[in-house]
């Protein structure tokens, strides 16, 4: 799956211009239905006025089962970095939401699938999430407040968005 969009979150409001890629895997096993998540890449997405960056990464739960209420649910979190290396950040965890506490995504259709391939089967579909609630920073040690306040978070729920355009290239298992 590869998603490109635009993340509305607190005062963070950036267009998602390189692809989110995840790679996962579901089927019937036993006529119960299973799903593997193998791996989530993203590229940092810049905070705009500011030397902050925003990494995607996974937040430790995926659900990608549709039906007719949700296209899918996903656990996100979003490492926090400076680009260039301008600010002093903790090499490791800070982040907006963490593996206990991520941003919690139920994603809804926003337009008809589209086959742009049949062999391989490949679709495209738009999915969003706007009542999604956003916590505050985490790991960030005495930054956390400052963070905080840059990025507008904590941020209620329903004051967010998170939109996708997403293609995913489906291959069978045997």
């Amino acid at each position: 799956m590869h998603a490109t969009g635009h993340l509305r979150m607190g005062a963070v409001d950036e267009p998602l211009t390189e692809p989110m890629e995840i790679t996962f895997a579901e089927g019937r096993v036993d006529g119960e239905f299973r799903q593997v998540f193998g791996e989530m890449t993203a590229a940092p997405i810049r905070v705009g006025g500011t030397p902050l960056t925003l990494t995607p990464q996974y937040g430790g739960y995926s659900d990608f089962l549709s039906d007719d209420t949700r296209r899918g649910k996903f656990d996100i979190k979003f490492t926090i970095g400076s680009a260039h290396g301008l600010l002093a950040l903790p090499s490791t965890g800070c982040s907006v939401g963490s593996d206990e506490h991520a941003v919690h995504l139920v994603l809804k259709d926003t337009g008809p699938t589209r086959v742009i391939s049949m062999d391989p089967l490949v679709a495209t579909f738009g999915a969003q999430d706007t009542e999604f609630a956003a916590p505050g920073t985490s790991g960030c040690g005495p930054l956390s407040r400052a963070l905080d306040r840059v990025l507008g978070l904590p941020s209620a729920a329903g004051e967010n968005a998170f939109d996708m355009e997403v293609t995913v290239a489906v291959r069978p298992y045997t």
